[in-house]
């Protein structure tokens, strides 16, 4: 006789707690460097800065230059504004390339809190990047206040810090808005490094050719629009509207289009 087996029942998911958003965070976190890649990225940005920093302050001290807090801290703000963004890039592209997509989005369905959580670590990153270049540069300036205390000051500048954070976190927001909107680390990575690069040389020829586009050209080229943030200069409603339009333009876009597609792409 033959024995009938119920058929199975779909599982009861309602009374299922989600996962709350610090553990996405910390996940996210250790995926930013539990790769052979992002790991030694981390490790490479270290050594760069501390490399570049010492060889600095051995030319303040041999030719007696003038020194401060603020000056060591803005070598590393270039360093960290270059690499960062390609750390938020493989935190993002790498879910696409690895194939963990999946896996991901089947722990966590709701997309768009595990692209908060990536964000967020993104953030973090790049605060402790800022607090490293302040921590490093007053480092130096003791060097250097030893050394010749009649030419150091202690002067970090607070104009300096406020432009620092800002531009850190916009080149950040970039390297995810592009690695969301691309998926492929090669691809958003070049894309960037074009965007440094080609829009500011393009835009100052066409300057060149036409001076009538100097009105024009900070309502469209973002980082032309950022110069006043790196010292914390900016002022007026017409600079913020300018920096407004072109990062909409340069940054809105690219993210806005990334986001809807990872919120709506197949994942496989």
């Amino acid at each position: 006789m033959t024995s009938y087996a119920p058929p199975p029942q779909p599982m009861q998911v309602q009374g299922t707690t989600r996962v709350p958003l610090s553990r996405l965070v910390r996940v996210e976190l250790r995926k930013a460097v539990d790769t052979l890649a992002s790991f030694w990225l981390v490790v490479g940005i270290a050594i760069l800065i501390f490399l570049v920093e010492a060889f600095i302050l051995v030319a303040v001290l041999v030719e007696g230059s003038r020194s401060s807090p603020g000056d060591f801290a803005l070598i590393a703000s270039y360093l960290s504004a270059v690499a960062l963004p390609v750390l938020a890039i493989m935190l993002v592209t790498t879910e696409w390339s690895q194939r963990t997509a999946m896996v991901t989005f089947s722990l966590e369905p709701r997309r768009g809190r595990v692209l908060l959580a990536k964000y967020l670590v993104c953030l973090l990153l790049t605060l402790a990047a800022v607090v490293l270049g302040v921590v490093v540069g007053f480092a130096c300036a003791l060097v250097c206040q030893v050394a010749q205390p009649d030419v150091t000051t202690w002067d970090l500048g607070g104009e300096f810090l406020g432009g620092f954070v800002v531009t850190q976190l916009i080149a950040t927001t970039l390297g995810f808005a592009f690695a969301c909107l691309l998926l492929n680390t090669p691809a958003a990575i070049v894309v960037f490094v074009l965007y440094r690069v080609i829009p500011v040389s393009a835009f100052g020829i066409v300057q060149g050719f036409f001076p009538g586009f100097e009105d024009v050209r900070p309502w469209v080229d973002f980082e032309f629009s950022q110069g006043p943030l790196y010292d914390w200069s900016i002022s007026g409603a017409s600079e913020w509207l300018q920096l407004l339009v072109s990062g909409a333009l340069w940054l809105g876009l690219p993210l806005f289009f990334g986001l809807m597609r990872i919120l709506r792409a197949e994942v496989k």
